[in-house]
C-alpha cells in the first residue's frame, strides 16, 4: 500500500527571490535574533529578530550600502545573498544562497 500525503512537498528554501520581493523563511524553533542580510556583499538590510517558523519580507530597493546607495534591480543583478543572526543562547547561524543569471 502506498501512502500519499497532500501536505507535504518540498521543504521550503529559507531565503527566496520574487521579483523584488525577497523573502525570509525560518523554519526552526528558535527565534533569530541580531539578523543582518546582505545582498551582492554590499547591501544591507537588518530586522531585530524573525520568531520561530516566522517569515520576514523586504523588497529589495531597501538595501543599503555603506555610503547610503540604495540596490536597483533595473539596474543591478542578484548574484547572492548571506543572512546572519544569533539564536537566542548565542549561536551564530549563517545562511547563503546564490542566484544564477535571472537572480533566481
Amino acid at each position: 500500500m502506498e501512502m500519499v500525503s497532500g501536505c507535504s512537498g518540498p521543504p521550503v528554501e529559507p531565503l527566496t527571490l520574487h521579483g523584488n520581493v525577497l523573502t525570509v523563511d525560518n523554519r526552526s524553533s528558535q527565534e533569530w535574533r541580531g539578523v543582518e542580510i546582505w545582498l551582492n556583499t554590499y547591501y544591507r538590510v537588518t530586522t531585530p529578530s524573525i520568531p520561530p517558523k516566522g517569515r520576514f519580507q523586504t523588497s529589495l530597493d531597501n538595501f543599503v550600502a555603506g555610503f547610503g546607495q540604495r540596490f536597483l534591480l533595473g539596474g543591478m543583478r542578484v548574484r547572492d545573498v548571506r543572512l546572519t543572526a544569533r539564536l537566542a543562547d548565542g549561536t551564530p547561524i549563517e545562511i547563503r544562497r546564490a542566484f544564477g543569471a535571472a537572480g533566481r
